[in-house]
């Protein structure tokens, strides 16, 4: 899955402009480039799909002087991790904007966009000062009052001062870094999150995963990882801001956090995690009026999850009011509880390479609860009897 975002040239505007009737060639400089109807959107929607779909596409290269896309050979352009696509209109069409993993609007000063439309034209395009002006003012000035600048409002991010904003810049590609650095599920599944991963975690997985591992040593890194899965999880919550008064007399500015919050545990009766039968649930009478951190150390196959996912839900719990938090999730589960539940989030410290034909989750840590508790006989502690 690629990250689409709507800024600098990779795929430009000017090969999607439509293809223009003799009658319209004899009238060109007449005719509005910068109108939406001057766009080959259809044409950009299917290249688009290819790309992200990991096709390699050619687009069309134009002719400013003939005004023509056919007389260049086409430019060949593989599918990549991030796709850039830029245009004038480009928040135009809903269908484009649905594409765009990032929405970025370049609001730069109308006289520096006319400055270096002037100096664009005259120089590499061969057109006469009167001929830009006379375009800029009947075509270019109305279409972005009108079709350019309403679509701001759809931006996740506007730019002042176009390239020249470096600390812009720099916040976008330390953005789309951290993106690529994601599991692609997170690509797929914007309510998905991984915790950072570092050598330390990594240590912690290996202790927990490690058939070797004492049951005290298990209890002990588990609670750890548990412990920063449950704190990047309430980093969801809303909150409001708030100010407090410090020993020294100083007033300090920070957050309440969200009071109305509840932890619900998912337990099963055996090892099976096909949530097929409700055993027992206990949920507070103001369970609707809270937030829930769903707590299940493994997302397996997503049975057990759906199962109580769709009870809280029962119970009049919005789902966006609810976060799921596991120590490790295989890919199979978080599918079927994001497509089933879009608007919950689910937290993870790590993505699990699958389910084996048994429907356990590889490469795993074995059955949490008995290696947690004791419970599991070949793993049990000899404790002599006190006097």
């Amino acid at each position: 899955m690629c990250f689409v975002i709507s800024v600098l040239f990779l795929l430009t505007r000017i090969p999607f402009i439509t293809t223009m009737t003799p009658e319209e060639l004899t009238r060109v400089h007449e005719y509005n480039f910068d109108h939406p109807n001057a766009f080959d959107t259809e044409q950009l929607l299917c290249v688009m799909e290819k790309l992200k779909h990991g096709q390699a596409v050619d687009i069309p290269k134009y002719d400013f002087k003939s005004y023509k896309k056919d007389v260049f050979p086409a430019r060949r352009v593989n599918p990549s991790d991030v796709i850039i696509l830029e245009g004038i209109l480009i928040f135009h069409d809903p269908r484009v904007r649905d594409l765009m993993n990032m929405k970025i609007f370049v609001d730069t000063d109308a006289d520096v966009r006319l400055a270096r439309r002037i100096r664009r034209d005259t120089v590499e395009k061969g057109r006469d000062i009167d001929t830009v002006l006379d375009q800029y003012s009947n075509f270019v000035k109305p279409a972005f009052d009108d079709f350019i600048l309403p679509t701001k409002k759809y931006a996740d991010i506007i730019i002042p001062r176009g390239g020249d904003n470096h600390v812009a810049i720099d916040l976008i590609v330390q953005h789309i870094r951290t993106k690529l650095g994601q599991h692609n599920l997170c690509k797929i599944y914007p309510n998905l999150y991984v915790i950072h991963s570092t050598f330390q975690i990594r240590g912690m997985h290996t202790l927990i995963r490690d058939t070797l591992t004492t049951k005290h040593d298990f209890i002990f890194y588990a609670d750890r990882l548990i412990r920063l899965v449950v704190e990047h999880g309430l980093g969801h919550l809303p909150f409001t801001e708030k100010q407090v008064i410090t020993p020294t007399g100083s007033v300090y500015t920070g957050v309440d956090f969200c009071k109305r919050l509840c932890g619900v545990s998912v337990i099963r009766s055996g090892e099976s995690d096909n949530g097929q039968q409700l055993i027992y649930e206990k949920l507070p009478t103001d369970i609707s009026d809270r937030h829930v951190l769903l707590l299940d150390p493994i997302l397996g196959t997503g049975n057990s999850a759906v199962q109580a996912i769709s009870l809280l839900i029962k119970k009049g719990v919005p789902e966006a009011n609810i976060i799921f938090l596991n120590l490790i999730s295989a890919p199979q589960g978080v599918h079927v509880v994001c497509k089933r539940f879009p608007r919950i989030k689910i937290v993870t410290s790590e993505i699990e390479i699958g389910l084996n034909e048994d429907f356990r989750v590889i490469p795993g840590m074995g059955e949490f609860g008995d290696r947690y508790f004791g419970t599991d006989d070949d793993d049990q502690e000899t404790v002599a009897p006190t006097q």
